[in-house]
Order: C-alpha cells, then sequence, then structure tokens
C-alpha cells in the first residue's frame, strides 16, 4: 500500500469502520498509496498504521495536516467533525475527499467550498454511489431514455439497530439520526435525476430521548414536477430498494446505496437484468475518480460537484425544518477537534 508508484499519496483522518472499507477499497487501486493516518489518541493510530502497514501515524489531525507525506486527505470521522476536519486540511494545502454527509447543514459546505476555492484544492463528498459502475449504467440507460421521461423516483434505506443512546446513530452530539446517515442517499439519488428538490412533506419518527430522527419519510417535487418518495430509517428493516419510472417503463436498483445489479422494466418486453460487481469493496471507484481529478488538475468532480453538495445539503435543511428537528450550532461546536 505505501510503495512509490506515481499516484497521490493518501492520508486519513478517523479509525472507525468507515476508514477501515475505504483503505481495503484502495488496495484495488493500483496508483494508491496510504502514507499517513491519524486519530484522536496515537494509541488508535498506531494499530490503524499496523493493520494496514501505514508508515505515518498521527496522534493528532493538525500532524496529519502538517505531513509533507499527503498529498490528498479522507476524512472518515463522526458527521459534526466533516466541517473543522475538511477547513483544517484545506487550509493546510490539502485535498479533501469527505464522508457523506458532507457537514451538518448547507452553511458549513458553503465554508467548506469556500474554503477549497480560496486553497485551489480539490474537495468532493464521498458519495461513493455515484461512482459505482452499476450507477453509471443507470445514468446511460436513463440519458438515453430507456425510460422515456422520468416521472418519478421512490428510494428506502432502513435497517433495524436495537437503541442504544451512545451509539452514533441515536447520539445528537456524533451528528446522530437517520436522515443524515441513512436519508442521504434516497435524497442524492432523487437530486441527480430530478433536479433541485422542493420538500412538500415530511414526516418523522423520534428517539425514545426524542434528540433525533429514527424514521423519516419524505416527499418532494423536481425541477420539471416529477415526484419523489424518499424513506429512511434506523429502527425498522426497510425493503432498501429504489425505482425510477418514466414513461416508457421502470428501473429496480436494489440496494442502491451499493448497487451491483439493476433491472430494466421497459413496457411491452422482458426485463433485462444487469450485473456490475465490484473489484473490491466498491469504495475503489470514488478513489479512482479523485485521483482522475487530481491528474486533469480539476477541483471539483462532475460525478459529485460542490453545487450538488450544496444542493443536497439545503435539501437536507428544508426535511429538518418540515419536521421541527435542528441541530444547533452549541451542539454542533461542542465536539471536541483535538
Amino acid at each position: 500500500m505505501t510503495q512509490h508508484n506515481g499516484g497521490p499519496r493518501w492520508g486519513v483522518v478517523g479509525t472507525g469502520g468507515i476508514a477501515h472499507a475505504f483503505v481495503e477499497g484502495l488496495r484495488a487501486v493500483p496508483s494508491a498509496r496510504v502514507t499517513a493516518v491519524s486519530s484522536r489518541t496515537r494509541i488508535r493510530a498506531e494499530e490503524f498504521g499496523e493493520a494496514w502497514g501505514i508508515p505515518n501515524r498521527h496522534g493528532s489531525y493538525e500532524e496529519l495536516a502538517a505531513d509533507p507525506e499527503v498529498d490528498v486527505v479522507y476524512v472518515a470521522t463522526p458527521h459534526p467533525w466533516h466541517h473543522p476536519n475538511t477547513l483544517l486540511m484545506l487550509n493546510a494545502g490539502k485535498h479533501v475527499l469527505v464522508e457523506k454527509p458532507m457537514a451538518m447543514n448547507a452553511l458549513q459546505v458553503s465554508e467548506m467550498v469556500a474554503a477549497a476555492r480560496a486553497n485551489d484544492r480539490f474537495l468532493m463528498e464521498a458519495m461513493w454511489t455515484r461512482c459505482l459502475p452499476a450507477s453509471r449504467l443507470v445514468r446511460e440507460l436513463v440519458a438515453e431514455g430507456a425510460l422515456g421521461e422520468l416521472r418519478t423516483v421512490s428510494a428506502e434505506f432502513g435497517i433495524n439497530v436495537p437503541y442504544d443512546p451512545d451509539h452514533r446513530l441515536f447520539n445528537v452530539d456524533l451528528g446522530g439520526g437517520a436522515q443524515l446517515d441513512l436519508g442521504v442517499y434516497p435524497l442524492a439519488l432523487a437530486s441527480q435525476y430530478l433536479g433541485e428538490l422542493t420538500v412538500v412533506g415530511a414526516t418523522r419518527q423520534l428517539s425514545p430521548d426524542r434528540m433525533v430522527d429514527t424514521h423519516t419519510v419524505v416527499l418532494a417535487r423536481g425541477e420539471n414536477g416529477a415526484s419523489a418518495t424518499l424513506s429512511c430509517a434506523s429502527r425498522t428493516a426497510l425493503p432498501n430498494r429504489a425505482v425510477l419510472a418514466g414513461t416508457a417503463g421502470w428501473l429496480e436498483i436494489p440496494r442502491f446505496w451499493a448497487a451491483t445489479d439493476v433491472v430494466l422494466h421497459r413496457d411491452g418486453h422482458d426485463p433485462e437484468r444487469f450485473h456490475r460487481p465490484f473489484r473490491a469493496n466498491g469504495y475503489e471507484y470514488e478513489a479512482e475518480e479523485v485521483g482522475r481529478c487530481l491528474a486533469a488538475g480539476e477541483r471539483e468532480s462532475p460525478d459529485m460537484p460542490w453545487a450538488e453538495s450544496l444542493r443536497l445539503a439545503g435539501v437536507m435543511d428544508q426535511v429538518r425544518d418540515v419536521g421541527g428537528l435542528v441541530y444547533s450550532p452549541t451542539t454542533v461546536k461542542a465536539v471536541p477537534l483535538g
């Protein structure tokens, strides 16, 4: 993982499960090198570095920001840390891939984009779904008119996790809630195909302490009048699929956020099934897209441009406003950075 091969040198901020998954995906990218990892404690950084053969192991995020052997940083910390960690890295001259959701609200996203622009650095929200081979196939089918005029998008992502107030899905100080963690995927899918979304209505169920949402359903309208019905849940298992329907047929995408299979139903034809497996675990494709952009001198990716991240954050703000759930600046700023 650390040999010199001409590709960008990666640093990893955070040592949780998603960081492990991302580094695993990087093993399938020949040009990828992970040269550094940082955590709030040196012990965790040492353990992560030992597991993946990463040479530079830092006990603070500031140390990684100052590491001259890092070109691009993957920010894999909890949601409230995305904003400060990204600003730290951008202002230190690093390119950044930051986990989704990009930040806690649209204001924070706008500040991150402004910092990327001011520092002339690459910035991308890690919406890995958009880089997957199956997702690219769906875009091609829709673009070539396989569905006719797109009329509706429906998507749901729900898992049943036992309630624990300290779990990241239920802890407000960790940016908990089904909408931020899971609902970003259905919203991103609808935004991708319907453009600017207007939230028409939203319903939600709250955690026992009433601090975060555990089940949210959103009804939205797209730019051309098409509709979206989107749901997410952290305490209820859902069928977990997406359907794009138009005037000439419909597409079904099982596990759409990690898609490998697509079924096309054209009016008057038998279903057509497509299979696009991962080379590794799927995270390799977003890493490749970052490498492609950096090699081309691009500062944002067409797969997830800054305007799209801003738009998506704004829609999530709308959803929270409609449901009366607010992550206060006090709560966000209370999270320690060291």
